[in-house]
């Protein structure tokens, strides 16, 4: 793990979130954080930032439907920084890692449906958001995508929270 310091911003623009999930910035802000702890590797720089935003099913809709084609809402998007070869460096200022963005209607209607806590739900998609943005993608690799569903189970379960993906180790 890198020794930078690791900045988490959250922002809520949706209060549907705060009404259902009191402390829910210090959740995301945890997750992010032990996310970074168990996968961040050895990035460089003072300081590392991710930003958290937390709204609404339209917000994420038109998000999705500008950058991924998709003209619908989903649970989590993540716009990573490091992707962007032509971004500008600065030496000395702060590196921000990306944005991971979710939709309240999505998660809380997720949750319901596989009966967990919004809690839960919301943890398992900040671990999984902050795996997008150091990198790990699960669309175009299987073997990968196991790796990360192994992450992200690991991750879960130091914080009591059962495996994401419904599957018992062994």
């Amino acid at each position: 793990m890198s020794t930078a310091e690791i900045e988490i911003a959250v922002s809520i623009e949706d209060e549907a979130w705060t009404t259902a999930l009191p402390g829910a910035e210090e959740l995301c802000r945890t997750l992010a954080l032990a996310t970074m702890a168990i996968a961040g590797g050895e990035l460089d720089g003072p300081t590392l930032e991710i930003s958290v935003v937390l709204t609404s099913d339209e917000a994420v809709r038109a998000l999705n439907r500008d950058w991924r084609g998709q003209d619908k809402p989903t649970n989590v998007l993540s716009f990573a920084a490091l992707d962007d070869d032509e971004a500008p460096v600065v030496v000395g200022a702060p590196v921000l890692l990306g944005d991971i963005v979710m939709a309240f209607g999505v998660c809380a209607d997720e949750a319901a449906a596989q009966g967990k806590t919004l809690a839960h739900h919301a943890a398992h998609l900040v671990a999984h958001g902050v795996l997008h943005l150091l990198g790990w993608d699960h669309e175009e690799d299987e073997a990968e995508a196991e790796e990360m569903e192994r992450l992200e189970t690991t991750i879960l379960a130091g914080f009591g929270i059962e495996n994401p993906y419904g599957e018992t180790e062994g």
